[in-house]
């Protein structure tokens, strides 16, 4: 289990964004830049690390983002 932090966005109402919606875009999006695992995405996003791996399609995030050797610990923990 990670540690989280809790934030709070202000975001323009015209947007008409869902949070759960915008929580899946940014754990894809900081997947994407290295910022978090596939683990600590997919707890953010309450998702299984499969359901989070799935999902990142959707955003246009590779999942082969980090090193071998993460994949393979990620593929293992599965």
């Amino acid at each position: 289990m990670f540690v989280m932090k809790t934030l709070i966005l202000n975001i323009p109402e015209k947007l008409d964004l869902e949070p759960k919606e915008t929580t899946k875009f940014l754990a894809a999006k900081l997947f994407e830049a290295g910022k978090l695992s596939l683990g600590q995405g997919a707890e953010m996003t309450g998702l299984s690390k499969p359901a989070f791996a799935e999902i990142l399609g959707d955003y246009g995030v590779s999942i082969f983002n980090f090193p071998g050797e993460e994949i393979k610990h990620d593929a293992y923990v599965i």
